[in-house]
């Protein structure tokens, strides 16, 4: 569930198909129209995007492949930072994230978001927050609630916070947490334990590691490797398996722009691993202590 909404575990995450303007070839804009197209068809009723990917251009994507949405599609978006033209700009204050939700539904052409995620911007990797865009939280939170009392998004999020920062926010109603998260990385671990026991969505981000310097690849680790090879599966789906298999309520938004990479990501939900795999995939973020 997210949002009171009946999901798919395995949804789409929209990012890789943000080229920028002036960037999109008519081919390369009609193969990303085909795969959100596509990923609808095969059942994925999540998409997960945001109106600064791409200045704009991934929302712009996704309303004109599949506007008029389906009723069971849920979109949810992200607000803390906006595209000035020539990259990412920290957006914080309440009024920007305001101003960020009104964009997504001019951008989607939608009346209601179902859930929007505050990014929030205190630790890296990515934008930090610096002068007036350190905000206290329970400012953002009275913005967002204020915009969900007027109809105009339909539950809350939080991504990139610590777990004191999800206790002062639980009062006002969290509907999913989006926190780096792989077999590999497991530092946020204790706010998924929060999660747990309030039944809080988690929507892992970097589930198979990440291009940052430093970050392992869960692909590449020979565990992963080796427990693909046994069952038959893509390192990629053990390591979407895993988050599966470690909470009922983890929700996957793997992305890409390639036909194929999509359907070998959505049949990572039938991959079912072994209780000795995920044993030993477990013990694996030991190792790198």
């Amino acid at each position: 569930m997210l949002g009171g909404r009946r999901v798919a575990r395995i949804g789409f995450g929209a990012m890789q198909l943000a080229l920028r303007p002036g960037d999109q070839s008519a081919a390369g804009r009609d193969k990303a129209m085909t795969v959100l197209r596509d990923a609808v068809t095969k059942g994925v009723n999540h998409l997960d995007t945001a109106q600064f990917y791409g200045a704009g251009a991934c929302n712009a994507l996704i309303r004109d492949a599949l506007h008029p949405f389906p009723d069971d599609l849920v979109i949810v978006s992200k607000v803390g930072a906006r595209d000035d033209g020539t990259g990412l700009v920290a957006a914080q204050r309440p009024e920007e994230l305001r101003a960020e939700v009104e964009a997504n539904l001019t951008g989607l052409d939608v009346e209601q978001l179902a859930v929007v995620n505050l990014r929030r911007l205190d630790v890296p990797p990515g934008l930090s927050a610096e002068g007036d865009q350190i905000v206290d939280l329970d400012s953002q939170l009275a913005e967002l609630t204020a915009l969900r009392d007027e109809g105009k998004i339909g539950a809350i999020g939080l991504s990139s916070v610590g777990p004191g920062q999800l206790r002062q926010a639980l009062p006002a109603g969290i509907a999913c947490v989006q926190n780096a998260y792989s077999v590999l990385d497991r530092s946020s671990e204790p706010l998924l334990d929060l999660c747990r026991e309030h039944g809080i969505a988690w929507v892992p981000f970097f589930p198979l590691g990440s291009a940052f310097p430093g970050v392992p690849k869960v692909t590449e680790h020979p565990a992963v490797v080796q427990a693909a090879a046994s069952l038959g599966a893509t390192p990629a789906q053990v390591g979407l398996a895993w988050q599966l298999a470690h909470y009922a309520q983890t929700l996957l938004i793997p992305g890409t722009s390639d036909p194929a990479h999509l359907d070998d990501n959505i049949a990572a939900g039938s991959v079912r691993l072994p209780s000795e795999t995920v044993v030993a995939l477990d013990r694996l973020a030991d190792s790198l202590d």
